[in-house]
């Protein structure tokens, strides 16, 4: 019986979910199968893996194909890389210790490298935020001068007679300086 690693589909329309299942290759996609190892929900961003690692790394020896999906999904947690490792130990290229030690290494670069992304994904989506505060306060403030202007015409009248008084004033000023370049040319 030829066995497989693969997802079967569940969630509505749009939203997909999947469990990550051993199955028989002869049965179909949401049919029958063997044993459920995990979870996939690609709605999230990244996306939210769980799976048994021990659990699938036991299938994998045994020799269950993953599909590529779960291939990809399999290798982003590490589960073939420490295939690969045992295969090392196994053929006396590595020791389990040095095997044990590289897997860690691995795992702890894995874990910085996803934080770094969910870092920069709340950065950003704060940065949006700010700039969408940012533009509706400008928006807002923009709203009320207008609405003040429209409602404020007593406000105008005032300030057109204190041009009026202004306009009045300034020839007395124009004036000025003309007399003082009249007593420099003297």
């Amino acid at each position: 019986m030829a066995t497989k690693i693969r997802l079967q589909r569940f969630g509505k329309k749009g939203k997909p979910f999947f469990h990550v299942v051993v199955a028989d290759s002869r049965s179909p996609r949401d049919g029958k199968f063997i044993e459920r190892l995990g979870s996939y929900n690609p709605n999230t961003n990244p996306a939210t893996i769980e799976i048994n690692f021990d659990k699938t790394l036991d299938w994998v020896n045994k020799g269950a194909e993953p599909t590529d999906t779960c291939r990809a999904i399999l290798s982003y947690k590490g589960v073939l890389y420490k295939k690969h490792l045992e295969g090392g130990v196994k053929k006396g290229a590595l020791t389990a210790e040095q095997a044990d030690a590289k897997f860690a290494e691995w795992l702890s670069a894995k874990d910085s490298k996803i934080e770094g992304k969910k870092d920069n994904l709340t950065k950003s989506k704060d940065e949006v935020r700010k700039a969408a505060l940012a533009a509706e306060a400008k928006k807002n403030a923009d709203r009320a001068a207008a609405l003040a202007i429209k409602n404020a015409p007593v406000v105008e009248e005032v300030v057109a007679e204190e041009e009026v008084v202004a306009d009045e004033a300034a020839p007395a000023v124009e004036d000025a300086p003309a007399a003082e370049s009249n007593e420099e040319q003297a």
